[in-house]
């Protein structure tokens, strides 16, 4: 049993089971929806690995179009590994631990190995606590299972450790790779559509390439122990692995073996993860790639990442906007790991929806212009917000504020920056659809007006939690409330300041 990739329909999609060349004709031809047995977690991943091998594979055998036809992706994929007439690179279980298989590669000898029980043991994920994705119940695994855990792990992974190193993609070992990226929705749905999500990317990355420049597949290259690959041997494209791996059949059941290594596959630790993926953010000035580390894909992150002018990341290829992107509405998708010491802080992924309207302007003058004002109005709601809190806490006297009573704030003024992060681009994609001032003012107030009720909301669930004692309560509440209103008040546009309280 070798399981080759390139003859056997091993990948389960909505339409079916298929061959890795037979899904590459089926995306081209926009017939796949989505794969069923694909964890949330390694769609970025699958997808980049999927573009990635597209682009070599099309490059090396001359395609500036995408075949629809199983034949045509087999002859172009198999042009990527000449060295190999049996297709060994392309078998999840190798002949044997001396030439490389898929994603694996080959055991240079004298190499200490051992078993892992499930796919999902052998997946990238480290949690502190396991409580994002749980280990090793993957006890009846089917080979695609093994297919995704290996591709997750050797594209993705990060430094665990002693004799495991993490991929070159990334500025440093508990760093991130990460996705961030436009894709077509499904339709008029807010759902990515997995076959034109690929069909765009690989077309956009195909545009600029004139051959292969370098090791593309590095899973066939000889890895003798102690060495590393050189990143001026390698195409910008190469699809790298990170750990030695090794997949066996006994008695019709797949299991998995592992081993370290004294250096990292390739050399690249120098380069921060600038590595010209063409879906990581990199640093204009530091030249490092993006890290996702203790937090989420907030809107203000979002916004230093496209909108902050001057810029201080350039924006990746593939979330730029492209010619071939005015036909219809997109998402906006950033997927990460949150990385911290060998272990992550959990897949954080977030998709924005991006009317058809606004994709055509989206990294143009006008958001870069309107979104500060959006972040300026958040940050008034919240300081009013927290002022007002503040007072309460010091028991009505705000000669009494100490640096714990702004600590006795935080939890409601994260409850107010969490509807105010998902209010965040609907906001700007009206406010930008605005043609004049008088058509941008009441976007704005209404907007305001919407922050103010749930400020005020949370203030009113924060203030029994508020420590104050009985006699001064009273006072501590009104001149609390008092502090909310006048930051809300100073919020508005000057013309609606006298009818903040009454409308909101």
């Amino acid at each position: 049993m070798t399981l080759d990739l390139l003859r056997e329909p091993l990948i389960q999609t909505d339409a079916g089971w298929f061959s890795l060349p037979g899904l590459l004709a089926a995306m081209a031809r926009g017939e796949m929806q989505g794969f069923p047995a694909l964890r949330p977690h390694q769609r970025p991943a699958w997808h980049m690995f999927l573009v990635q091998l597209s682009v070599l594979a099309l490059d090396a055998a001359g395609h500036r179009g995408l075949p629809q036809d199983e034949e045509t992706w087999r002859a172009a994929l198999r042009a990527l590994t000449p060295g190999y007439p049996e297709d060994e690179p392309w078998h999840l279980i190798g002949l044997d631990r001396t030439r490389p298989a898929f994603l694996q590669p080959a055991d240079p000898g004298g190499l200490k190995w051992s078993g892992v029980a499930t796919p999902d043991a052998l997946d990238m994920l480290i949690t502190s606590r396991n409580h994002d994705v749980k280990r090793e119940i993957a006890r009846q695994a089917a080979p695609q299972d093994w297919i995704f855990a290996l591709v997750s792990l050797q594209t993705m992974e990060g430094f665990g450790g002693a004799g495991n190193y993490g991929i070159a993609r990334m500025n440093g070992g508990s760093s991130s790779r990460v996705l961030l990226g436009l894709a077509p929705t499904r339709g008029a749905s807010t759902q990515i559509d997995p076959s034109g999500w690929w069909s765009r990317d690989v077309a956009c990355l195909l545009d600029g390439r004139t051959g292969i420049a370098g090791k593309a597949l590095i899973w066939q290259e000889p890895w003798p122990e102690g060495q590393s690959l050189d990143l001026s041997a390698l195409d910008p494209l190469f699809i790298e692995v990170c750990r030695r791996i090794q997949l066996t059949s006994v008695d019709g059941r797949i299991e998995a073996a592992r081993s370290t290594s004294k250096a990292a596959r390739i050399a690249g630790k120098e380069v921060k993860g600038n590595l010209g993926d063409p879906w990581a953010p990199v640093h204009l000035s530091e030249g490092k790639s993006l890290t996702l580390s203790d937090q989420d894909w907030t809107h203000e992150l979002l916004f230093r990442l496209l909108f902050k002018s001057p810029p201080e990341w350039a924006v990746p290829p593939l979330a730029d906007r492209q010619a071939r992107d005015a036909r219809g509405p997109m998402l906006l998708v950033a997927e990460a790991f949150a990385r911290g010491n060998s272990k992550t802080d959990g897949f954080k992924s977030r998709m924005v929806p991006v009317p058809l309207a606004m994709v055509r302007e989206l990294f143009g003058e006008r958001p870069k212009a309107i979104a500060p004002g959006v972040l300026v109005d958040i940050a008034a709601v919240d300081l009013a917000l927290r002022n007002g809190l503040v007072i309460v806490a010091a028991g009505g006297v705000r000669e009494k504020v100490k640096s714990e009573h702004y600590n006795r704030s935080l939890h409601a003024r994260k409850a107010l920056r969490r509807q105010a992060d998902m209010m965040f681009f609907p906001e700007l994609w009206t406010r930008m659809s605005a043609t004049s001032d008088a058509g941008f003012t009441p976007i704005r107030r209404a907007f305001l007006k919407q922050l103010a009720r749930i400020a005020r909301d949370e203030f009113d669930r924060a203030l029994p939690a508020m420590p104050c004692s009985s006699l001064m309560r009273p006072r501590a509440e009104a001149r609390g409330r008092q502090a909310l209103e006048y930051g809300l008040a100073r919020a508005m546009p000057e013309k609606a300041a006298e009818d903040t309280h009454v409308e909101a």
